[in-house]
């Protein structure tokens, strides 16, 4: 999976290990975080990263993984777990909402394009947890934003 990240992140060092790890097999990569105010109400997980490999898909492992995050969002607190996807992706788009997800705001050319095609949007998506028992975190913003309005 370390090779999955330091290829996307572009660095020299990908030479090495992808011989140094040939027989390695990664099913999936998935990183998080925990952010936010407290005192504003706005401590909660973040999805970083949530891939699954083409050959492993369809098993449930993207499911399992969110469910773990989840799991750890609320150990730490957490009044809800968000993530962004690409508007365009809307087998991901399907996939979280079956989780519970909502769309919370959409954000404006959030993914940079490449060879001059035009920036994409993405969807913060949302699920509340039990901290949050009035559910105010997952209350849909009525106007998008631009990523420079994201805190």
């Amino acid at each position: 999976c370390i090779v999955h990240h330091l290829s996307f992140l572009g660095l020299w060092v990908v030479r090495y290990f992808k011989s140094a790890t040939a027989l390695m097999l990664c099913m999936f990569t998935v990183m998080g975080k925990a952010e936010g105010s407290v005192a504003r109400e706005e401590w909660h997980g973040h999805v970083t990263a949530l891939s699954v490999a083409p050959e492993f898909r369809r098993l449930g492992l993207a499911a399992k993984l969110m469910e773990l995050l989840e799991e750890i969002s609320e150990k730490k607190g957490g009044f809800f777990v968000d993530l962004f996807v690409r508007v365009s992706n809307q087998v991901a788009v399907n996939m979280y909402k079956q989780l519970g997800y909502s769309v919370y705001r959409t954000v404006l050319e959030y993914y940079s394009a490449s060879s001059g095609e035009p920036d994409e949007d993405a969807y913060d998506m949302r699920k509340a947890l039990s901290r949050d028992t009035e559910k105010k975190s997952i209350i849909p913003l009525p106007h998008p934003v631009r990523p420079e309005d994201i805190e």
